[in-house]
């Protein structure tokens, strides 16, 4: 019996209640969280120029226009739920399959959720103050030298946002499309108004003529500092390989506020007509959110000086924008859009995540209750575990150094403390990267291993355009790994460290059967 048809059995307790337009919403309020008012900052920090910062948005946008299309193909040729999962599975073996199901449940899925909960609680601190980074219930508890653990009223409250969404979402799957639907509604309706905003009353004739009178000279960029001792620090500006390597790290904050569009394949199982709507809903989803994200910068840089983008405080580009068009209301306007877009965006995280766990359990790979369905027809033993490590993951608080590499202070004399949340980009971006190599390599393997099998929709521009993905996220994901060396290995590492995990289940597994 194929893998298919077994997987159709598996999969009778779901319901089928997501359209087009719905998993068109998951995939796009996936996309939209608060990374694109906040990440322009420190991409402009590493390349110096207006150019460079389109550029970097229209990269990001045609790698993620161009692996959505791809992945289409297997989405109408394995419509199981798991997606991407049951993708690598059946390319190349279980264990690929298993790590990352592993990298999704350790690191992906909850990473990416505690850090726009995180985003979440940081903009509502603008509209509550009480909610503050250093409002402390627990004060920091340091753990080594680079990291501690606390919890803040920020803190506590992006936990608290998670387990609402978390038992939200355990009612099944009509209120979850419900919240999705609405929240990715309203927040790409206020991404659009702030377009406008900007292309028309912030125009700001000094910012056009500094941006766009020279392009593409950069300019009060920062370096970037490798972690290996035998790799040179470049920066932007001192030549083309420099250019190059800012260009490739400054990819982590618009990849990041780009991923989660491949979630759709995770709810595969509660698809209407799931061959046809899947390749459609990533092919619109992602077109959506890649020309609203170039939009988006592009009216930055008509209102904004790039030197004030660069400088935005706290990295809050969307906010400057807005301060200058409205005055101070503006960080108001912009706190309200970022909560709503935050929160629609976790909502698509939590929702899908817990099919992937489910699809593992199925195969015995995973813990045993995640892979069955409570009475509204969803995983809710695996939305509760997501909940729990997400959470755990909000509590991390990095350790804040000057420039001398001394421990910062904060005013009051008492060390200074950030957030998890560049090292949670740095985390999930090299997984996720090294993990879409893979599966878009899988089409070339799976056109050799069952040349037969039905695929309602072929990769588009095959075999050329999935070989240039693979080229341009291969150098991105080398550059990452030499240059954010701390942030990202830990990374490979834990993936790798799902080897011995999967035999022991495989293990488990065997005399299970065998009993």
């Amino acid at each position: 019996m194929s893998s298919d048809v077994v997987g159709q059995g598996r999969e009778s307790g779901f319901v089928r209640e997501l359209g087009l337009l719905d998993s068109t919403m998951i995939v796009a309020g996936a996309m939209i969280g608060s990374g694109i008012f906040i990440v322009s900052a420190d991409i402009a920090r590493r390349v110096g120029s207006a150019g460079w910062l389109l550029a970097a948005w229209i990269v990001t946008g045609l790698l993620t226009v161009t692996a959505a299309l791809s992945y289409g193909e297997l989405a109408g040729m394995m419509p199981r739920a798991g997606g991407q999962y049951v993708y690598l599975r059946e390319a190349y073996s279980p264990l690929w399959g298993f790590l990352y199901g592993w990298a999704i449940f350790l690191v992906i899925q909850p990473g990416s959720i505690a850090a726009v909960a995180v985003g979440f609680a940081r903009y509502l601190g603008v509209l509550l103050p009480w909610i503050a980074p250093d409002r402390w219930l627990i004060p920091p508890i340091d753990i080594s030298e680079s990291y501690a653990l606390s919890l803040s009223t920020q803190q506590l409250v992006a936990i608290v946002m998670i387990a609402f969404l978390t038992w939200i979402n355990t009612r099944g799957i009509r209120i979850g499309k419900l919240i999705q639907n609405t929240f990715t509604s309203t927040k790409t309706i206020a991404l659009v108004l702030l377009i406008l905003v900007g292309l028309f009353a912030g125009w700001n004739h000094e910012a056009v003529s500094t941006n766009f009178g020279n392009l593409w000279a950069p300019r009060d960029t920062v370096a970037v500092q490798p972690d290996f001792a035998f790799v040179p620090a470049v920066q932007a500006g001192a030549g083309v390989f420099a250019l190059f390597v800012a260009f490739c790290v400054a990819q982590v904050g618009s990849l990041f506020s780009s991923d989660a569009w491949n979630n759709i394949t995770f709810t595969a199982g509660e698809v209407k007509n799931p061959n046809r709507n899947i390749p459609l809903s990533l092919a619109f989803g992602t077109l959506l959110v890649t020309s609203l994200y170039l939009l988006a910068n592009l009216a930055y840089l008509v209102t904004l000086p790039l030197a004030q983008i660069q400088q935005a405080p706290d990295d809050r580009v969307a906010t400057a924008m807005l301060a200058h068009v409205f005055g101070s209301a503006g960080a108001v306007i912009m706190a309200i859009g970022i909560v709503i877009s935050t929160f629609g965006c976790n909502n698509g995280l939590v929702l899908t995540g817990p099919r992937v766990y489910y699809a593992m359990a199925q195969d015995g790979l995973f813990f045993r209750g995640t892979g069955r369905l409570n009475r509204f027809h969803v995983p809710a033993f695996g939305l509760v575990v997501q909940c729990f490590w997400a959470s755990f993951l909000v509590l991390p608080r990095t350790r804040l150094r000057d420039g001398a590499g001394n421990l910062a202070l904060d005013a009051a004399g008492h060390p200074a403390y950030g957030n998890l949340y560049s090292d949670l980009l740095d985390y999930v971006i090299i997984v996720v990267l090294l993990f879409y190599i893979l599966t878009i390599s899988g089409i070339f393997v799976l056109r050799k291993k069952r040349p037969e099998a039905e695929r309602p929709y072929r990769a588009w521009g095959y075999p050329v355009v999935p070989i240039l993905y693979i080229l341009a996220a291969a150098t991105i994901s080398t550059v990452l790994l030499l240059y954010k060396t701390k942030t990202t290995w830990p990374g490979v590492l834990i993936v790798l460290a799902g080897v011995p995990v999967y035999f022991a289940w495989r293990r488990q597994a065997a005399r299970a059967d065998a009993a």
